[in-house]
């Protein structure tokens, strides 16, 4: 209850801080008032070949119709004409993993989880928030927050009241004990058992009602790990830490409630027993064998990349060469070495690809460089444009709303100039970004 009112508190403070500031651009228009886009190239679909001067009309928040060439205004009495004519449209882009709570890590990030409070971490995620969006990221799936932050700050950026993106969140990452969730790892043994652990489970009764408790949290989503993680304060690998019972307890019941589960997983051995068990997604997927391949085609799931990580430990070992305990070190050295491997095995086996880029490890507003990263391990621009766009809306079970630009969709739209499709690094500098049919970004 206390974290609840906390929360609760921190989401009010939020709302009225920011309200006395208003968000630049955001258009607070009138029922049925239509919006002109008039791009100079527009990918509407991504996957299929753009379209030259295009015209996207927008009305209530929704794309309702597409128009060749750049369309009179006087066509809608009353119409807001934008004017991206120089400029590359295209829809909203999607990041399947990221935690907006913090992007402090290593040490300072283990001080920081007894020194700062919820409040703080509240004003972080808002902060954070905001420079997914400005990024041109309008949606996002949030995988781990043990405080309820980002639940509360999900329906805030739904209602436009906070500047951010669409939100799915996860709430508390589930694990066994001494799993990679479990956050009591690394203090003494008087500090252990105050810190909250209800996220971690032993046995199958006990999985089952680490998910029911999410469940009832409110989570769109129930994120797994099944291996050890690279930021774990314990020397354990990063091989399988659940047996599968275990792992068919978790996925098992967060289907029975309708949600999908993204896993955590490194080893090959983690990863396999958890696409084995149902999964719906692999996070990281750092070492695939055939078998994997194999089952990630037979069982659709997708495979999230996360390859931005490695951006983010070489910065902080470089600013800092002791920024994280020899234990962790050695796992990020490893990560760093073979990072992409996974990938240039995926592409041309047609596993199903999904943009993420685990941003709280690697830096908030720099979600893009992702992309340059997935087109030097195998993949083509469009093709991880289609990741960050049509792929991850399906994984989100967000198809029908967002991913592409078609009428009846949500008015999800950013602008870039240059060509994203011969050079995908233009995407890390979005000059114009609209949500929900909301400008929140227009730089001239």
């Amino acid at each position: 209850m206390k974290a609840f009112l906390t929360a609760t508190a921190c989401a009010v403070a939020l709302s009225a801080a920011l309200a006395v500031a208003p968000t630049p651009s955001v258009a607070q228009t009138a029922s049925g008032t239509v919006t002109l886009i008039q791009a100079g190239r527009l990918l509407d679909r991504p996957g299929q070949a753009p379209r030259g001067p295009s015209t996207l009309v927008v009305r209530d928040g929704k794309v309702v119709e597409i128009r060749d060439g750049f369309v009179d205004a006087s066509a809608y009495p009353g119409a807001t004409v934008v004017n991206q004519r120089d400029r590359f449209v295209l829809p909203g882009l999607i990041d399947s993993h990221v935690h907006l709570v913090s992007d402090v890590a290593g040490q300072a990030g283990f001080l920081s989880e007894v020194t700062d409070n919820l409040p703080v971490h509240a004003y972080s995620a808002a902060i954070n928030a905001r420079k997914t969006l400005m990024a041109g990221f309008t949606t996002v799936r949030n995988l781990g927050d043990s405080g309820g932050v980002t639940l509360a700050l999900r329906t805030e950026t739904a209602a436009h009241r906070l500047p951010g993106p669409r939100i799915l969140d996860a709430g508390n990452s589930i694990s066994t004990t001494s799993g990679h969730m479990d956050g009591r790892l690394g203090f003494n043994d008087d500090l252990r058992e105050h810190v909250a652990h209800d996220n971690v489970c032993n046995g199958v009764e006990s999985c089952r009602e680490a998910v029911r408790l999410q469940v009832g949290r409110g989570v769109d989503l129930i994120k797994i790990a099944t291996t050890g993680g690279v930021n774990s304060r314990i020397g354990a690998g990063l091989g399988a830490q659940m047996f599968e019972d275990e792992a068919r307890a978790l996925i098992d019941t967060a289907h029975l409630y309708g949600k999908k589960v993204a896993v955590h997983a490194h080893g090959v051995d983690g990863i396999n027993l958890a696409l084995r068990m149902g999964a719906d997604s692999i996070e990281h997927g750092t070492i695939f064998d055939d078998e994997t391949l194999q089952l990630l085609r037979r069982t659709r799931a997708y495979y999230v990349p996360t390859l931005s990580v490695v951006n983010g430990y070489t910065e902080r070992l470089a600013a800092d060469p002791e920024a994280y305990p020899p234990d962790v070190l050695a796992k990020i050295r490893w990560r760093i070495d073979i990072t992409g491997q996974s990938l240039q095995k995926a592409v041309p086996a047609g596993v199903r690809i999904a943009f993420g880029t685990d941003a709280g490890v690697s830096k908030h507003g720099r979600n893009a460089d992702e992309f340059e990263l997935m087109v030097r391990n195998g993949m083509t621009p469009m093709t991880a444009i289609e990741a960050a766009t049509v792929n991850a809306a399906d994984l989100l079970g967000l198809s029908a709303e967002i991913g592409t630009l078609e009428p009846g969709k949500r008015a999800d739209v950013i602008a870039v100039s240059g060509d994203p499709l011969s050079d995908v690094t233009t995407l890390k500098t979005v000059s114009f970004v609209m949500r929900d049919g909301r400008v929140y970004k227009d730089e001239r």
